[in-house]
């Protein structure tokens, strides 16, 4: 079994895989597992371990057609009664030209406050199932509506339409492994931070994935392996 393979078939067994972006990024690792698995023990795992922001992700397309939006967009639309909202437009992120990936945040309606582990893997797992329901779109958008409530504690992010084309970050490039490992394409990922305060240097994460039997792979590997995928199954993700 080849690297790559083993990154794959790890994420379908719902284990944690390390991602690094670019050396020209972030610079920055996320561990992804995939949505549709994700457990309290998993989210103890991201708060301890990896200590940044717990996010679970959508395809852009798929977003689009719910009507899940992006939450710059939510700003935008309100700037008429929220000024200072036009002000803080994210238009200078500085490893990113596109606009910020974060969508709306969520809770499932059977949690209490929702920011425990187990009350986030519900919102994380019902929300998996939910948005990809071999459902029409109308009924997807009823479910959202009768299982979750919003705002809440799982932050949602957004990918570019054309994944991995139009932007390159954590967002795409984790939504992308779980399309090539054949589970339902949305990842659940949280940052890797260090001990000094900002992100975990990649060679301690390499060292941490070493010590624990982890899968580690880069944007660059994910991104040769997204190009050979998609030309194989000649879709416009």
């Amino acid at each position: 079994m080849s690297g790559f393979d083993r990154v794959l078939e790890d994420v379908r067994n719902g284990r944690p895989v390390l991602v690094y972006d670019f050396d020209d990024r972030e610079r920055e690792t996320d561990m992804t597992v995939a949505s549709q698995f994700v457990t309290a023990s998993t989210l103890r795992t991201m708060r301890n371990d990896a200590g940044g922001l717990v996010c679970t992700t959508t395809p852009g397309r798929l977003a689009e057609r719910i009507g899940l939006p992006f939450m710059s967009d939510v700003f935008w639309d309100d700037v008429g009664k929220y000024p200072l909202l036009r002000a803080m437009a994210p238009t200078d992120i500085p490893y990113d030209r596109t606009k910020s990936s974060f969508g709306i945040t969520i809770n499932h309606r059977d949690t209490y406050t929702g920011i425990t582990d187990d009350d986030r893997a519900l919102t994380i797992t019902q929300y998996a199932e939910t948005i990809f329901a071999d459902a029409p779109v109308e009924e997807v958008r009823r479910l959202m509506g009768e299982r979750f409530r919003a705002p809440g504690h799982v932050h949602l992010l957004n990918t570019t339409d054309r994944i991995l084309v139009d932007r390159r970050g954590h967002t795409e490039l984790c939504t992308a492994l779980m399309y090539m490992a054949g589970v339902k394409p949305s990842a659940t990922i949280c940052e890797m931070m260090g001990d000094d305060g900002g992100a975990m240097h990649r060679d301690q994460v390499e060292a941490y994935a070493a010590e624990r039997g982890l899968s580690f792979v880069t944007g660059t590997e994910i991104l040769e392996m997204w190009d050979a995928f998609r030309s194989e199954h000649g879709e416009d993700l």
